[in-house]
């Protein structure tokens, strides 16, 4: 992605590298942390081409040189990328990291090292990284990457620049899931269920996804019109199409996101409906139940995602929640 894509995903974190660069601070070892889809790798990436730049522009890279095109290609000499072998960083991957730390760069003076899901590596491999860490060099740059920085040790923690990523703003990706052709009211459910990009899309454009969303929106119908139904209609249709916890845990995302729908009618912010298409059927709903009531479901629906986390019996969890939800 180029920089001004990522500027609109990520404006904080690019101004604060650039400037990094500019101003000949750059830090020997950084920590991106944030959720998954929120570009940390887009932006490793790219940090590396303007470190290593021949023509940078204000801190950022010019992606035409020499230079950015093989890190675009992935066979820079001095850009090492680290993943998980399997499941996990192996401590001989860090000895072959530090091996090359050791060298002098093949290019340039500089050399520079991500390593992907860093809370991945295991103790003797983080242990490994962490005295590398200690003792840093003026011409390395080492960039560690997770989803989980709980993860890490406080150790490694306290030896980088920790930079954030913020969650993908929603609309930004309904409105990039629309310009791919996807229907607006499924491009806004599934942006508001995820803030990874790919798996929207790739949920905008399941089967499954799709008759779930239909599956649910009649639960509530159910329940709203002839709550003594709703068991047969749990029996019927819920339990044969939701069958794995994952897949619970989706329906009850649905269901909650309903209610939440409702809550924005009562409150005249119809433009952040999820369900835009059933608006107007359920401004009267809207205006029948209370503001209490309302929460009062939402808290019911988020408690049944706690209990089925904590392997409550899946068939009596729903059981209890219908019960509730009909009150």
């Amino acid at each position: 992605m180029t920089w001004e894509e990522l500027n609109e995903i990520q404006p904080v974190v690019l101004q604060m590298l650039a400037n990094s660069i500019t101003r000949d601070r750059v830090a020997h070892a950084y920590l991106f942390e944030g959720e998954r889809g929120t570009r940390k790798k887009d932006i490793a990436v790219l940090f590396a081409k303007s470190l290593l730049c021949d023509q940078p522009v204000n801190g950022i890279a010019c992606g035409k040189c020499n230079n950015c095109k093989r890190i675009d290609n992935q066979n820079h000499p001095d850009v090492h990328v680290v993943e998980p072998d399997g499941l996990s960083i192996k401590k001989d991957q860090i000895r072959a990291l530090q091996s090359e730390f050791s060298k002098t760069g093949v290019e340039s003076k500089q050399k520079i090292y991500i390593v992907s899901h860093a809370d991945k590596m295991t103790p003797n491999a983080a242990n490994s990284l962490l005295k590398f860490l200690e003792e840093p060099s003026s011409e390395t740059t080492a960039i560690l990457m997770t989803e989980q920085v709980h993860r890490i040790l406080p150790t490694i923690i306290s030896r980088c620049q920790v930079v954030s990523f913020q969650p993908l703003p929603k609309e930004l990706i309904k409105d990039r899931l629309i310009s791919e052709g996807i229907n607006p009211g499924m491009a806004a459910l599934t942006a508001s269920l995820t803030n990874n990009y790919q798996e929207a899309f790739e949920l905008s454009s399941e089967d499954w996804f799709a008759q779930a969303r239909i599956i649910v929106l009649k639960l509530y119908e159910v329940l709203r019109k002839s709550p003594f139904q709703a068991m047969i209609t749990l029996q019927e249709d819920f339990n044969e199409h939701f069958k794995e916890k994952h897949q619970i845990d989706r329906a009850l995302d649905l269901l909650l996101l309903i209610y939440k729908d409702l809550l924005y009618i009562q409150i005249d912010k119809g433009d952040k409906l999820v369900y835009p298409d059933k608006k107007q059927d359920w401004e009267s709903d809207a205006l029948q139940v209370s503001t209490n009531s309302l929460s009062g479901k939402m808290t019911a629906v988020l408690e049944a995602k706690r209990k089925l986390n904590a392997n409550m019996n899946t068939q009596l969890l729903l059981e209890q929640l219908v019960l509730k939800l009909q009150g």
